[in-house]
């Protein structure tokens, strides 16, 4: 199959282009530089320039493939306007190369988040968030799910809080960066909230399974670690960093705050049966011991 790819070159598009070259398929691959067309290069794929706002070199990217994973998203979370921005490219994004696809049968995966369902681990069956930070998201991803009444195999593979690799990546990494910042490995309340994690590894494994197999409208789980603690995470990387460990106020972590102080276990056991999806990598403590001084 060939497969566009958007987000080809980050922590997770790198690892899920890997993985489709190396189970047979070719990759197309959303470049927004120089420097990230060489990189898709490097790793075996047909760079395409252009970046999500531009809505041609989507359509025609999706024109060009046998079908599409979306995983790009901008990464600035450091005020609700930027935020808000991320959010409405992306949705744009989502709905061009939805239309593309329409009426082809030809599968379309996007990346997702794990929902919050008080007081126990979410689950494939639980709505997505359309309200909060990055509410908007879920309300784009939903109108991907949609089109599967409209000739789209469309998935959506939902990720954990941090998606990992060599102690990078995600929430936990965001923690790294502000615990480098402020000189305190800090986690907000008392620590007892619970992340969900997975592998980028492992991640990639499953935006493949989806990809060859799932259904159209399904939802999937890339969570290896149902929940583990923040407090637990704060404290290997004050070891790793050499810092204190505290609590700290959850503005700390600015728009985000309110979901860096919530507790949201999640769950994939659905996801495993139904796709055969087993993670074989290091969770998320065992692989903050990567973190570097």
């Amino acid at each position: 199959m060939r497969v566009f790819v958007t987000g080809a070159t980050g922590l997770i598009g790198s690892t899920v282009v890997a993985e489709l070259l190396g189970n047979g398929h070719t990759v197309l691959a959303l470049a927004r530089s120089d420097a990230s067309a060489h990189a898709a290069e490097a790793a075996g794929a047909e760079p395409l320039r252009g970046a999500l706002a531009d809505l041609d070199a989507l359509r025609a990217g999706a024109a060009q493939a046998d079908g599409v994973v979306h995983l790009a998203f901008g990464n600035d979370f450091s005020g609700p306007e930027v935020i808000a921005k991320n959010v409405d490219e992306e949705s744009a994004a989502l709905a061009a190369l939805g239309e593309e696809l329409v009426g082809s049968d030809r599968p379309f995966v996007t990346a997702s988040g794990t929902p919050l369902a008080p007081g126990r681990p979410s689950t494939e069956a639980d709505p997505v968030p359309t309200d909060g930070p990055v509410g908007g998201r879920g309300l784009a991803v939903t109108a991907v799910l949609g089109l599967a009444t409209r000739g789209v195999r469309s998935t959506a593979v939902r990720l954990p809080r941090t998606v990992h690799n060599e102690g990078a990546g995600g929430f936990a990494g965001l923690l790294t960066d502000i615990a480098r910042r402020n000189g305190v490995s800090g986690y907000p309340d008392d620590g007892t909230q619970r992340w969900p994690a997975v592998h980028a590894l492992d991640a990639a494994v499953l935006f493949r399974l989806a990809l060859e197999r799932a259904d159209a409208g399904t939802v999937w789980h890339a969570v290896a670690d149902e929940g583990d603690r923040v407090r637990d995470i704060a404290e290997v990387i004050g070891r790793r960093l050499g810092l204190p460990v505290e609590s700290v106020p959850s503005s700390t972590y600015g728009p985000l705050g309110p979901l860096f102080a919530s507790d949201q276990p999640s769950s994939s056991v659905h996801t495993r049966r139904a796709l055969g999806w087993e993670p074989k990598h290091p969770g998320l403590l065992e692989d903050l011991e990567n973190v570097r001084p």
